[in-house]
């Protein structure tokens, strides 16, 4: 029986948060002070007009959810919040004190971990704290993450008197077989109560993320979801492909058996179906795996051309620096990317010393750089064109080889200096990508990296 397409490109690929990628970033090159002159030569480039983005990692869950590849610390005793924000603002101080000028922050966004395992008392004293040393930039977007489940109305009202505007809930899937699987009961109540409060008190852009490819999970599940989801009509939707990496992640993606999980054209229908019910009410796919209604900034920054991705996904706002401040968060200088140290233990020793607490990173070359470029118009607008000298590819025609079968079954189109990718061909844009992935190209994985491209 001929394989389709999805069974066929259904390959281990990154996600492409970042170029070069996690696994091939080159730990023979890097050093912590190259990263910080490569942190203050993007921050006297950027910060006066463009402002700088910023990423806060707030590890703490009282429960682990069995579906989450993400860095987190597992406790229920929350006296471990304020030594931990303590900790952010000595860290955030580090940078400040690298360069002369008043940073401008443009973008904030909270992530986790849970955000909202943190009083909203010890989450004014985080911004506050960061706005001691920091001026907010005149187009400033803040953010955060909310579970239902614990998110207050205090929260959501604290958060937005401190400059937040958006905020983004964790649902997956309403089905309850499927939230007993991955752990994480989420009562569709606590979603329309959250979500309620937040437009309430003037959220302008309120988020549902969910999550398709889960244990047990069917198109009726999907449909179920979306059925409800439609009740509340968030301004945007992810629809985030189950990422199973259990080789990463270890016992936290081990809670269910693999033969659980929907597969390949399985897996897949279940995002068309997705699809095809958003746009129905009213939502427009923007890149991969998002959705946002034509009224969201999302949606305008595809419409205007100014759709970014880094590691915090897609924004509609691009800076070329971006600080990630807390356990395991990444900084992105444009030149160069650096992760902080991955247990909260270690992390609050290395900044309570005065050390920036990177363990490791990578520094651009020129031709990472051009590459970068290439595969973030792909991942951002389905498109890229290499007739400027400044874009040109070594080797193009090695590259464009490696497209020619994804070529010949209609997932690329080629032109003389250009390539575009079809809209019904988005499903495939990882493997376009990985055409050009020069890294992973020179040095294949032995062993299981990624999660599946489709």
């Amino acid at each position: 029986m001929k394989k389709s397409l999805i069974q066929k490109y259904n390959i281990p690929g990154p996600r492409y948060t970042s170029y070069p990628t996690v696994p091939f970033w080159d730990a023979t090159t890097f050093t912590k002070e190259k990263w910080i002159q490569t942190f203050k030569t993007s921050f006297v480039e950027s910060n006066e007009q463009e402002g700088i983005s910023m990423y806060i990692h707030l590890p703490f869950c009282d429960s682990l959810c069995t579906f989450c590849a993400c860095h987190k610390h597992i406790t229920k005793r929350h006296e471990v919040e304020e030594e931990y924000i303590k900790t952010v603002l000595k860290e955030w101080q580090l940078y400040v004190d690298l360069v002369e000028d008043v940073p401008v922050i443009k973008e904030l966004h909270l992530g986790g971990g849970t955000p909202t395992f943190f009083s909203k008392e010890h989450l004014k004293f985080l911004i506050d704290g960061i706005f001691k040393i920091a001026k907010r930039h005149t187009k400033s977007e803040f953010s955060f993450e909310g579970h239902p489940n614990n998110t207050t109305k205090e929260q959501l009202q604290t958060l937005y008197d401190c400059g937040f505007t958006r905020v983004s809930f964790g649902v997956q899937d309403y089905n309850e077989k499927v939230q007993k699987a991955i752990h994480r009961i989420q009562p569709f109540e606590a979603v329309a109560q959250v979500t309620k409060w937040a437009r309430e008190i003037g959220y302008t852009s309120v988020s549902h993320d969910l999550i398709f490819g889960l244990p047990h999970q069917t198109k009726e599940h999907v449909i179920h979801t979306i059925h409800k989801t439609k009740e509340l009509l968030p301004d945007r939707i992810s629809l985030y492909s189950y990422a199973h990496v259990p080789w990463v992640k270890g016992v936290g993606q081990r809670g269910f058996n693999e033969k659980d999980l929907p597969k390949d054209d399985e897996k897949r229908a279940l995002y068309e179906i997705g699809k095809q019910l958003f746009e129905t009410l009213g939502y427009e796919e923007i890149g991969m795996d998002h959705f946002a209604l034509k009224s969201d900034s999302l949606y305008k920054a595809t419409i205007h051309n100014t759709l970014h991705r880094n590691f915090m996904g897609y924004t509609a706002n691009k800076t070329q620096l971006m600080i990630g401040l807390g356990m395991s968060a990444i900084s992105d200088s444009w030149y160069g990317f650096a992760q902080n140290v991955k247990t909260v233990k270690e992390y609050q020793e290395i900044v309570n010393a005065g050390e920036i607490p990177i363990f490791r990173g990578h520094i651009l070359s020129e031709e990472d750089t051009v590459i970068r470029k290439h595969i973030l118009n792909m991942m951002c607008h389905f498109a890229t064109s290499w007739k400027e000298k400044s874009t040109q590819i070594k080797n193009i025609e090695f590259h464009l080889q490696l497209l020619k079968e994804l070529q010949e079954d209609g997932l690329v189109q080629i032109k003389e200096n250009s390539l575009s990718i079809p809209e019904n061909a988005r499903p495939f844009v990882r493997n376009i990508c990985m055409a050009f992935d020069v890294h992973l190209l020179k040095k294949k994985p032995s062993t299981q990296l990624f999660s599946q491209t489709i």
